[in-house]
């Protein structure tokens, strides 16, 4: 493949611009992550330490492999929401436990007892569809109160998915694993119960469908909870543990024996080609990708810091220019990259639904970098069939079986988010720059419409327009809509699976692509019928 010279002048006002303001939205980035790692108030750690127990980060970090990674999933779900704040009560993530890739959700009880919010139990769905969709184990650190009773109208109807999936990634062989550390309780008590393998913790682990109040008030039984629950009688009795472990080092290490039994699959973490670093630093992402997203700039120069030896094979270069597509390897494993170079003519999507059949065919997964308003709009594109050309390429997007990987690097607006691959395509990750944003149309341009519907309904019915007011109502849903399509906001809704740091846009990817390529990859000769 042809190494990419870089045109890029990286020192220039422009660029040096970009760098300042990013490096502004990465502090706020940093700032609510650090907020995610909040594991409670100090007295509630404490009292966990007192009882021999450790905080969830603390056992996740004993359960993976020295110098293993560990790449957090939805750290910021919950943020500005009325919840338990962004991360909600668990930590997740991908990471390595006795060389075999594996996803880890660990309940964070020492917050607010580990009992499950909204947010937390849409990350939780969020995450099994991760394991499911990449034939990923899962092991499971339980500590948990069930259900946030004061929410559990906007829980308990979706709650059962989570047990739900976890028997039919049992179905299709792939094992859950799940040890518990304290309290599981009603609804929780099947997180355990149907798991392939459950390590309940001496003293510590209490499993039962209702609490000694609920039994008394239920049955008028008098019972303690060891007697009732505890990880000695679900060891010796009811079967309900399948190894009783003398303290949480004991159940980490018996996790570890586990899944030491697991077979490795073929091929796995091992890329065909031999690793080579770009050619450009990762630092002079920032220079280049500029915070405000009204701002153009060359997607080949981002890729050319992100692939291997910043070989980049462009397919079709000088047709449908604002569609960048071209072949690439990352950490060793072959990709096909699509990536926005302006908005969506006709002449991209064709060329886009045509890169992605070849992907297909070449079994390569793809990836898309968005940045976009959408579709060019007009009589005259009209007249040329921008919506059938447009239509080509969302029905290869939705029909495509490679993996596929999805980062908002800019605009994400209007229909260039469905055609390059958003979340409602279900990529197998999505992730965001901190300056993505996400909307039917930017904001200014939705303010200006509504202005001009309303100042054409009033005409209509012949009745005086107040333009001050108008400009007023338009500036404050400007703002509106500025807030709720930002890169915060779509994180705290659930609707990519991380805010990163633009640098570490290669590490990321080449930890998704090890999870992918680990498992055979198969495309497809099948699509719908394209309007010709």
């Amino acid at each position: 493949m042809a190494t990419y010279s870089s045109k890029f002048n990286t020192n220039q006002a422009s660029a040096l611009t970009n760098r300042s303001e990013m490096l502004a939205l990465i502090d706020k980035l940093n700032k609510h992550l650090s907020e995610s790692r909040f594991q409670g108030k100090e007295k509630h750690i404490e009292k966990a330490l007192k009882q021999g127990k450790l905080t969830a980060r603390e056992r996740i970090e004993l359960l993976l492999d020295q110098d293993s990674f560990f790449l957090e999933l939805l750290p910021l779900i919950g943020l500005d929401g009325d919840g338990f704040g962004p991360g909600g009560t668990t930590v997740s993530g991908i990471g390595l436990v006795e060389g075999r890739l594996c996803v880890i959700n660990a309940n964070v009880g020492t917050n607010k007892g580990g009992a499950i919010d909204k947010a937390t139990l849409q990350k939780t769905i969020r995450i099994s569809e991760i394991a499911s969709e990449n034939q990923l184990p899962v092991i499971n650190l339980v500590e948990s109160s069930g259900a946030n009773l004061p929410e559990q109208e906007q829980i308990f109807n979706y709650g059962g998915e989570i047990f739900r999936e976890i028997t039919r990634r049992s179905r299709k062989g792939l094992t859950t694993i799940s040890l518990v550390f304290g309290n599981s309780t009603a609804g929780g008590a099947y997180v355990p119960g149907m798991s392939d393998y459950a390590v309940f913790v001496k003293n510590n682990a209490k499993v039962f469908l209702a609490g000694p109040p609920l039994v008394k008030m239920a049955t008028n039984e008098v019972v303690d909870d060891e007697t009732l629950g505890g990880a000695d009688m679900h060891s010796r009795i009811s079967g309900v543990s399948d190894y009783l472990a003398e303290d949480e080092y004991d159940a980490l290490r018996i996790a570890r024996e586990i899944m030491s039994t697991l077979p490795l699959e073929n091929p796995h973490l091992k890329p065909e080609f031999p690793v080579k670093s770009p050619r450009f630093s990762a630092d002079e992402i920032l220079n280049i990708v500029p915070a405000d997203i009204r701002k153009s700039f060359d997607a080949r120069e981002l890729i050319a810091r992100i692939c291997d030896d910043s070989d980049f094979s462009e397919f079709k270069p000088d047709y449908g220019p604002t569609l960048v597509c071209g072949f690439a390897k990352i950490g060793g494993y072959p990709v096909g990259f699509v990536a926005n170079n302006g908005v969506l003519f006709s002449e991209a999507a064709n060329k886009g639904t045509h890169f992605i059949q070849l992907c297909n065919r070449q079994n390569i997964p793809l990836i898309f970098l968005q940045n976009t308003t959408g579709f060019m709009v007009g009589s005259a594109y009209e007249k040329d069939g921008i919506i059938k050309h447009g239509a080509k390429l969302i029905n290869a997007v939705s029909n495509s079986d490679v993996p596929t990987i999805t980062i908002l690097i800019g605009s994400s607006f209007g229909a260039g988010n469905y055609a390059m691959n958003g979340r409602a395509y279900q990529p197998r990750f999505l992730f965001s720059y901190p300056n993505a944003q996400i909307a039917v149309m930017g904001p200014e341009q939705l303010s200006g419409v509504m202005l001009m519907i309303q100042r054409q309904a009033a005409e209509q019915a012949g009745i005086p327009f107040d333009e001050e007011n108008a400009k007023e109502v338009a500036e404050y849903m400007m703002q509106q809509v500025r807030q709720n399509s930002s890169a915060w906001y779509a994180s705290g809704q659930g609707w990519d699976d991380a805010i990163i740091d633009p640098r570490d846009t290669r590490t990321v990817l080449s930890i998704c692509l090890a999870v992918v390529y680990s498992r055979a990859i198969k495309g497809t000769e099948n699509f719908g019928v394209f309007r010709m």
